[in-house]
Parts: structure tokens; C-alpha cells; sequence
């Protein structure tokens, strides 16, 4: 059971790590992150660190303030991302304090990459087939603009995109998947340690249902094979039902899972 917390907290870690913010402030062991209001990964207290002291309703009460008043004095939205790592009685204060529930999702890993289902099959069929899945390990004008249309991504939000993982210190591969030369899917891996942590995986909207999305996967990991990862994690939006069945038939399984609570900002135009 320790081990699992242990390997548990530290893919939170890598996630974070991965996809980063354009700011961070430590606050007594908070990570308040920053970016522009562009996603809620970025743009939310992470208060998984300094746990160890027990801390009064009073001490987490007045924390939250601070917070509320930095996030809101940029004119952002309130964010705190619930994961298992955070103060036992966080979320219960979070909500008599007015913060709404959303976006219940959860991590899922994949132990091995030897034993992802069916690989040696995507290898064959990749050889002969009119797929193809193109990777750079730097972030591209053409991948930018094909996940900012497959997301639909405003001018500021694909400016931030880039700033945020052209920063980033670790090793990624940025992935289109083609069809016949025709982008039908897109995608990013993140090494950090063992794992490859899958990110911005997207099929194009005339493209789904099609299978597009498990060969742009496969192909990820078999580059992420190549580099010396051997495992593999992916957040995943508990509502998204496909992907997580995409997921399951892959191999992953659900290790924990996560949520936030939000408290909009009044005086955001």
C-alpha cells in the first residue's frame, strides 16, 4: 500500500511536471499555478506538499484567502485540483466556502510498455499500411496549429500552449497522426523517470470512431519504448466513456482519481 501512495504522489508529480504553468508560487507548501486562465491544470493550487503538520479549520481557511485573493487579483476563475495527496479536510472546506464540484476525472497507468496489447501487431500493420504517425521532439508550427484546430484553440490559448511546452525541461515527442497525408489525429508524450505520460490526445471530428485515436496511442508508445520509457500514465475525464474504454482495451488501469473546485471569479469580464 505505501509503495502505491509513493508511486502515486510521484506520477502527480510528474504530471505537473509535464504540463507546466507559466508561473508558480510556493505558498507554505501550495503550488499556485498560473497561466493565463488556460486550462485547469495550469491554472490551479496543487496543495499536495507540507502535509505532514496538522493544520486548523482557522490555518486552511486563512490559506484560501491568500489564494483567493492572488487568483483573483489576476482576474482568474478560483482552482483547487483535489487529488488523494491534499489536507484530509480541504474538500469539505472548499465547499461550505461556496466551490463547485467539476470535472471528476482520474489517472490510469499502463505497468509495462512490453505488455501493451496488441503491439506487435500495430508494428506489422504500421509497415503496410497507409498510416503513418510523424513525431518531433520539439513543438512545431504545423503540430501547433493541427491541435489548435482539432481543439479549437483561441489565438491567446495556442500562444500559451506554445510558451508552456517550449519552456518544459524534459524529453517530449509531439505526434501527428495521417491518413493517406490527410491529419486525422494528434498527440503528446512526456517523459519523466520511467513513464510517458500521454497528453492533448485528439482525433479530428469528421475522423472519429474510426479507430484513429488507439493507432496515434500505439505509435506514442512505441517511440516512447525507443527512448527508454517503460510505462506509462493518462488523465482521463471520468465522463469521456470512449476514451476510457479505449484506455482499458490498451491495458491501462485506474490507480486514483481527482476533481476540482472552482469558485468563479465575480469581477471576471
Amino acid at each position: 500500500m505505501i509503495k502505491d501512495i509513493d508511486r502515486n504522489r510521484r506520477i502527480e508529480q510528474y504530471a505537473l511536471n509535464a504540463w507546466p504553468a507559466l508561473q508558480t508560487n510556493v505558498l507554505d507548501g501550495w503550488l499556485l499555478r498560473f497561466a493565463d486562465g488556460y486550462t485547469k491544470r495550469s491554472n490551479s493550487v496543487s496543495a499536495i506538499y507540507n502535509q505532514s503538520e496538522v493544520q486548523s479549520y482557522d490555518q486552511l481557511l486563512e490559506k484560501i484567502q491568500i489564494c483567493e485573493r492572488l487568483y483573483e487579483g489576476m482576474g482568474l476563475d478560483v482552482i483547487f485540483k483535489m487529488t488523494p495527496f491534499v489536507p484530509n479536510s480541504l474538500d469539505a472546506l472548499l465547499a461550505d466556502e461556496g466551490y463547485q464540484y467539476v470535472e471528476p476525472s482520474s489517472v490510469h497507468i499502463l505497468e509495462s510498455l512490453h505488455d501493451l496489447n496488441g503491439l506487435e501487431e500495430y508494428r506489422e500493420q504500421a509497415e503496410s499500411s497507409r498510416l503513418e504517425v510523424e513525431v518531433c521532439e520539439y513543438i512545431s508550427q504545423k503540430w501547433l496549429d493541427i491541435v489548435a484546430d482539432f481543439n479549437h484553440l483561441s489565438t491567446q490559448n495556442r500562444q500559451i500552449t506554445r510558451q508552456l511546452l517550449s519552456d518544459s525541461l524534459l524529453r517530449k515527442g509531439f505526434f501527428i497522426l495521417y491518413v493517406e497525408s490527410v491529419p486525422v489525429a494528434c498527440g503528446l508524450g512526456v517523459v519523466e523517470g520511467d513513464y510517458i505520460g500521454l497528453y492533448d490526445i485528439v482525433t479530428a471530428e469528421p475522423h472519429r470512431n474510426k479507430g484513429y485515436g488507439e493507432q496515434l496511442i500505439r505509435g506514442i508508445l512505441n517511440w516512447a519504448m525507443s527512448v527508454g520509457a517503460t510505462k506509462s500514465y493518462i488523465l482521463v475525464v471520468q465522463s469521456n466513456h470512449s476514451a476510457k474504454r479505449l484506455y482499458e482495451k490498451l491495458g491501462y488501469k485506474e490507480i486514483y482519481t481527482y476533481w476540482y473546485r472552482v469558485k468563479a471569479n465575480s469581477n471576471k469580464a
